[in-house]
Formats: C-alpha cells, sequence, structure tokens
C-alpha cells in the first residue's frame, strides 16, 4: 500500500509516549530525579519516596504493561491494513528516552509522527508536560540536522473502548463481592491528585481535569446502572498527593472517602482507578497497598477494578483516533466519536491550553500555540 493510499497518511511512524518507570532498584532515585529535576527536592527526599517503588523490587510495571499495549496496538494496526506503520516507543523520564526514539524514526525515513501519550485527559501533567517533552526532543534533533514534525492523539477519556473498558471492569469488580454486601456497594472512581491550581488550568477554558473525570465516573455508572439495575453511590476521588502541605491539591483523598463511606454505614465498596490506564506505581501501591489497608482496617470489603489496560475495545478506540487523526489531516472530514456531553477534544492544543504555571513560555510541540520552522517539515507547524 503507498503512503499516498495509506489510511495512516501523512503520518510515517506512530509514537507511544509514556511516563517511564525504573527497571530495578539502582535505577529508582536516579529516576525520581529525572522526574524532579528544576525543583530543587534533596536526594535523601527521593529516596524516601522510591520505598513505594523499593517494595516492589525497585521495579515500576509501567515498562511491561507498555509492551503489552505495543503489542496489542501492533496486532490492531496490522488487521487494519496498517502494517507498514511503524510503531515505537519513547518515556519521558527512563529508557527508551523519547528523543532516542524520534532519532531512530527518523534515522528510518520518518519525518512526521503521530504521538499518542499514555494519558486520557487534560492537564498540564497530563497532557502540556508531554508536549513540551515532544518540542524539546524537536528542537534537540533540529540541533543535529534533524527535521521532524509531531502531531498528538486527541485526548480519549470519552472514546467508546475507553469507557466499555472501565465499565467492564467495574462490573467484574461488583461481582467478587459477596452477594449480601454488592448491592449497596459504593462506586469509589480514582484519579492522580494534581494541585488545584493546575486544575483549575486544565483544558482551554480551565477545569477540564476535574469535568472529564466526572463525565467519565457518570458515564460509568450509568452503564452499571443499566446492566444490573442498580443504582450505586459513587463519587470522585484523589490519590498519590505530593508536594508540600500549604499547597492545596484536588481531594478527597481516597483513604479519608473509605473511612467516611464506611462511617455513613457502606456494606462494601469497589475503588476504580478511571485516571490511569495501566496498573503503574500510583495504583499498585496508593490503592492495592495503602487502600487496601485502610479498607481492611476499616473491616470494609472493597474490590478494586481494573484498568482498562488492553481490553480490546479500548485497543480499537486507540487506533480508531489514531484513523480519525490521519483521515483529517489528508482532507477527509471523519467521524469523531465521543461519548457524553464534552464531545471530541481538538485535535491541536489551543493557545493557552493547560498552562504551565511555573514556566508559561517554556515551547509545547503538537499546539496552536508553538511553530517553529527549525523543527518541522515543509506545511505547517507542529
Amino acid at each position: 500500500m503507498s503512503a499516498e493510499t495509506s489510511p495512516s497518511a501523512p503520518y510515517d511512524a506512530l509514537v507511544l509516549l509514556s511516563f517511564g518507570g525504573p527497571e530495578g532498584p539502582d535505577d529508582v532515585v536516579p529516576f525520581l530525579e529525572n522526574v524532579t529535576r528544576g525543583r530543587g527536592i534533596p536526594r535523601e527526599r527521593l529516596v524516601e519516596v522510591g520505598e513505594h517503588y523499593f517494595a516492589f523490587g525497585g521495579r515500576s510495571p509501567i515498562n511491561d504493561q507498555n509492551k503489552e499495549l505495543l503489542a496489542a496496538l501492533r496486532a490492531e494496526l496490522d488487521a487494519r491494513g496498517l502494517d507498514g506503520l511503524p510503531l515505537v516507543w519513547g518515556n519521558r523520564n527512563w529508557d527508551p528516552y523519547l528523543t532516542d526514539t524520534l532519532r531512530e524514526a527518523h534515522e528510518a525515513g520518518a519525518r512526521r509522527v503521530l504521538v499518542l501519550t499514555t494519558s486520557a485527559y487534560a492537564s498540564y501533567s497530563g497532557c502540556r508536560q508531554y508536549r513540551e517533552d515532544v518540542a524539546a526532543s524537536l528542537i534537540a534533533l533540529a540541533g543535529e540536522g534533524r527535521a521532524l514534525r509531531a502531531d498528538k492523539v486527541r485526548h480519549y477519556f470519552n472514546a467508546p473502548g475507553f469507557l466499555d473498558a472501565n465499565t467492564d471492569a467495574v462490573l467484574a469488580a461488583l461481582d467478587e463481592l459477596d452477594d449480601d454486601v454488592r448491592a449497596g456497594a459504593h462506586l469509589v472512581f480514582t484519579t492522580h491528585s494534581i494541585p488545584t491550581g493546575m486544575a483549575e488550568a486544565a483544558g482551554p477554558g480551565g477545569g477540564a481535569y476535574v469535568a472529564q473525570h466526572e463525565a467519565v465516573r457518570a458515564e460509568v455508572v450509568r452503564r452499571v446502572a443499566e446492566r444490573t439495575g442498580v443504582e450505586h453511590p459513587s463519587a470522585l476521588v484523589y490519590c498519590s498527593r505530593s508536594g508540600p502541605p500549604s499547597q492545596p491539591w484536588l481531594e478527597p483523598d481516597v483513604n479519608d472517602h473509605l473511612e467516611a463511606v464506611s462511617a455513613e454505614g457502606a456494606p462494601s465498596a469497589v475503588v476504580a482507578p478511571i485516571g490511569f490506564i495501566s496498573d503503574h506505581m500510583e495504583v499498585k501501591y496508593d490503592l492495592d497497598t495503602e487502600a487496601a489497608e485502610t479498607a481492611e482496617g476499616l473491616g470494609l470489603p472493597v474490590a478494586r477494578a481494573a484498568t482498562a489496560g488492553v481490553h480490546a475495545a479500548f485497543v480499537r478506540s486507540l487506533v480508531d483516533l489514531v484513523v480519525e487523526r490521519a483521515a483529517a489531516e489528508h482532507g477527509e472530514a471523519p467521524q469523531r466519536v465521543a461519548v457524553g456531553p464534552l464531545g471530541p477534544s481538538h485535535d491541536v492544543c489551543p493557545v493557552g491550553c493547560c498552562r504551565n504555571l511555573r514556566t508559561p513560555d517554556k515551547p509545547a510541540a503538537c499546539g496552536a500555540d508553538w511553530t517553529d520552522p527549525a523543527v518541522t517539515a515543509p506545511g505547517g507547524g507542529a
């Protein structure tokens, strides 16, 4: 199939861009130094935070999960006739680093790539910071004489397959509870807490991070009630808070919420990590360890729902978005599918979207607010 007729045109490669994680104990502190570079966090504090990783042998599960997602995406791309589209993987904070991945893609002939991040929602840390890393890589490669353009797949929190995966996960978790406590189970939807200032700046008009999560919560609750005939009480709560106590972050914390619903007489709960697409450290430690201990201490039966992972419907939706964006770029008007009241997200991030509150002028690729001819292919900005 020629580049002109391929459903992936005009893209020469698809890049899975993720956070990264340590592969062993010796990697933990260097990895955390990468994550926190420029924030002035002392090494002894990083060692303390690293205990979360050391408790799991110093190895994050995220890399293996990305490999599984890569394999699932490859199979779905091939099944759609996109076997000629290279699929590569790069990380923000650990090997394989994004710059190295893009350099290798350029050496293989890529001049325009589409980036798929392992983050479904809008926020600085979930979108803009990834775009800043893309810009930094493009600038570095431009300094080597390698011109490359990058676009980004739109937010997929309300993609049908993401909602299918999370609905199936909640239903499966409910089935794990004993019959006598299942009907009254509280559905506790969790995501990563962020500073309230970052939440207020998320999206073009602000507030998108919370609004998007609430839309997912409402849709999954509706679907569960439709499938089971039971309307379960639910709430959106947060985990993985960090930063100084003086800085306000999104609340309530999942542990505080479990204590509250237990005090109110809840017979059981399902913890559903809708803010994450795979079971990485924030899920394994904050939910499977800390929150599980809280529930046990309360005598509250809790089942933890799975993340989207490589659920077949989720993988199909991701490839749908790749095909959709490619079609739009070569002049077609594809159907932009999204579930719920918020509709499909923008393809190109608007000026000021998910603002960087610390360094507002830092370049961020894949948006209308940054175009650098030195690092983009002829014909348009990154």
